[in-house]
């Protein structure tokens, strides 16, 4: 409470800590305690909207509630409030003849923000409202902050963001997203149980940068005095534990990548990624255009979506096209007939592409191609395969032309909604990837990978044929909720420090 020492109270707060004193005078703890509540607004709708008020009045239906003061007026000895609880707002009517004056006064000086419970019959108004008559009410907390002015609330959002408490009080959107993210991961853990997935949990924190192409956090273990990175991906335990035998495996956890923030990027974010032995490419997109259906049937209702700015059809059958196809549909440049690294550089030339030291090759240069002329133009569900093995260091290798690998990357509305590979289980192939990592590092590539010796000595007992995929939880929920920034679906996004 250092803060309540050196801030200057406004009029308002000073008001407000004279009435918690005037509370501790008569006797009432002005930060209460437990209250049995029997109804949330939600169910009261649910049971009673629909009738009228001879028929509420017949019933005699008696409640009780608790929750926030939204809204308060009064009209001579009668008093009005709508009381906020997590799914929704009812009206409260206080009468002094039948709460008694003491109680009634109680009311008055009450303030919006101020948390009640209150008891009372379930009635419908004149105006037709369906609201409750008090017949006990019972002060519970004082809020000593007054609460943003009701018709803009927190209107700039990075105040949204930094104060989410307000935010969710306030804002009926930002509840209704709060409470969708979870019913989304409810969804996905459902769908892959039902799959024959189990879920499990790997370690957070590694000696080693493996998994993904990202700058990692650092950090340090003090007893045993060695640096340590926070994981940038699942991949390598997990696929460890399809060598032990587990088959089909997932985990929904945060990672964590040192890296800039925008509208689709948060240095910690959440990612599934998922492994099926004896699987490949074709059965991960199996698997999640089954995945997003699922989600969109039984959370939502509609297979429609409204995402950065264009209309999203998850209907089936998804679009499958070739990196190498797209990028010639787009350019006339067919990379697959060229085997020349001088030529590709040329061209890269041509069409202004800047290349650092690390990515003059065949297959960044395609990259290049795909992210400038492609990337953006993938709206509706696509499936992007075929991607050249300089990208792709943990994928295996196409049969057909081993300059590319067996790799695909879903993209809705331009943006990358997951990563997918039939995974790589040659350990000499697997060591000599990592070697060919370790020395684009030294050509000054900061995200390339370590060596991870203890996943080459998994790979040689033997992992099984497998598809893999990783999902952008996060992305995923923008997509459902219908969302522009990754911050609406983050409860607590990372912010700088707030300079009063």
């Amino acid at each position: 409470m250092a803060e309540e020492n050196t801030r200057k109270l406004n009029d308002q707060e000073e008001a407000r800590r004279v009435k918690m004193n005037a509370l501790k005078e008569q006797g009432i703890d002005p930060f209460g305690h437990a209250y049995a509540r029997k109804n949330l607004a939600s169910e009261l709708f649910a049971q009673f909207g629909d009738k009228s008020v001879e028929e509420l009045e017949a019933l005699h239906a008696e409640t009780s509630v608790a929750g926030r003061i939204m809204s308060k007026r009064r009209m001579g000895k009668i008093g009005f409030m709508h009381l906020q609880d997590k799914s929704g707002k009812i009206q409260i009517v206080v009468k002094k003849q039948v709460v008694g004056e003491e109680v009634y006064e109680l009311f008055k000086a009450s303030d919006v923000g101020d948390i009640i419970g209150v008891a009372g019959k379930v009635f419908r108004t004149q105006s037709g409202e369906l609201s409750i008559e008090v017949q006990e009410y019972t002060h519970l907390v004082k809020s000593l902050r007054p609460l943003p002015e009701k018709f803009h609330g927190l209107t700039d959002k990075e105040e949204r963001f930094r104060r989410r408490d307000v935010d969710l009080i306030m804002n009926e959107d930002s509840k209704r997203v709060a409470f969708l993210r979870p019913a989304i991961l409810r969804c996905i853990r459902n769908y892959m149980d039902n799959q024959g997935f189990t879920e499990v949990e790997t370690p957070i924190l590694s000696t080693l940068l493996t998994g993904a192409s990202a700058r990692p956090f650092v950090t340090h273990h003090n007893t045993q005095d060695m640096d340590m990175y926070l994981r940038i991906a699942l991949e390598l335990p997990l696929k460890r534990l399809l060598v032990g035998g587990m088959d089909a495996v997932y985990e929904i956890g945060r990672v964590f990548r040192n890296e800039g923030m925008d509208v689709n990027h948060n240095p910690e974010f959440t990612l599934m990624e998922a492994y099926l032995a004896y699987s490949d490419l074709e059965g991960m997109m199996n698997l999640t255009e089954g995945m997003y259906q699922t989600i969109a049937k039984e959370v939502f209702g509609k297979m429609t979506y409204q995402y950065n700015g264009y209309e999203i059809d998850l209907t089936g059958p998804w679009k499958r096209v070739s990196m190498t196809d797209a990028i010639k549909e787009k350019t006339g440049i067919d990379f697959r007939s060229i085997t020349d690294t001088e030529e590709c550089l040329k061209l890269a030339a041509e069409h202004g592409i800047e290349l650092e030291a690390h990515e003059k090759q065949y297959g960044h240069i395609i990259n290049k191609f795909f992210e400038k002329y492609v990337e953006e133009t993938l709206v509706q569900p696509t499936f992007l395969y075929g991607h050249p093995l300089e990208i792709s260091p943990l994928t295996k290798k196409n049969p057909e032309d081993p300059r590319f690998v067996d790799r695909f990357e879903l993209f809705i509305g331009g943006k990358e909604f997951a990563n997918a590979y039939t995974e790589l289980n040659n350990p000499i192939d697997q060591y000599e990837r990592f070697i060919e990592q370790l020395k684009e590092r030294e050509l000054g590539n900061d995200e390339a990978n370590d060596i991870d010796m203890d996943f080459i000595e998994a790979l040689e007992y033997g992992m099984p044929p497998a598809g893999g995929i990783g999902y952008g939880i996060d992305r995923l929920c923008m997509l459902f909720t219908e969302q522009e920034s990754i911050r609406d679906v983050l409860l607590f996004p990372t912010m700088k420090p707030r300079e009063d």
